[in-house]
């Protein structure tokens, strides 16, 4: 390997981009700097000049999987749907953002894309509502993925009634849509958003 084609990977994004595949290959539990470095082809020391530790990588891969939700205009529930969407677009990422929120690390983009959501709803105590629909959508959203996994390895049991063949899932959309309406505070059956009323 010439070092010209080694430092074309050995870069803040490179590493960035690295780990990010290689948690769609391997997942959550095996996305060690070691198996990064071994991927770009440098010693794990090497990371540790772009991201001070493992913990600050991956608040970097959690800002990534969730840059693309809904911005603007967008209601509460489109927004919740859209930061759901983003963490099922990853392997273990709702996992991987659940974790990072949790110890209030990388940016809060997707808070405050449910914050801007609210205060355009008109509804009273947005942040405190903002919060609540977070932690309901990142544990709605680990719920949904690690039932996909065990799944996955056939250690879901299928209902007797419904047979072998079946979602897993099944019913969870509306449940998440249940969950989120309810805590706007403002949208309510089949209401529609307010901004739709014109």
């Amino acid at each position: 390997m010439t070092p010209a084609h080694n430092s074309t990977r050995h870069d803040r994004d490179g590493v960035a981009r690295a780990a990010l595949a290689l948690l769609d290959e391997v997942g959550l539990a095996d996305l060690s700097m070691r198996r990064i470095a071994a991927r770009l082809d440098v010693q794990p020391s090497a990371l540790y000049w772009h991201f001070a530790s493992k913990q600050a990588l991956l608040a970097e891969l959690a800002d990534r999987i969730t840059a693309g939700i809904p911005r603007g205009d967008a209601s509460v529930l489109d927004t919740a749907r859209g930061i759901r969407d983003a963490l099922f677009a990853y392997r273990d990422g709702a996992e991987l953002v659940l974790s990072t929120y949790a110890l209030r690390l990388g940016s809060s983009s997707a808070q405050t894309a449910v914050h801007d959501a609210l205060v355009a709803d008109g509804a009273d105590s947005p942040h405190e509502r903002a919060a609540a629909i977070m932690h309901f959508v990142l544990g709605h959203a680990t719920l949904v993925q690690q039932r996909m996994h065990a799944d996955s390895y056939g250690a879901v049991m299928a209902d007797d009634e419904v047979g072998a063949e079946h979602d897993v899932t099944a019913g969870l959309d509306r449940v998440f849509d249940l969950g989120v309406t309810a805590l706007t505070g403002v949208v309510s059956g089949a209401t529609a958003p307010r901004r739709d009323r014109a």
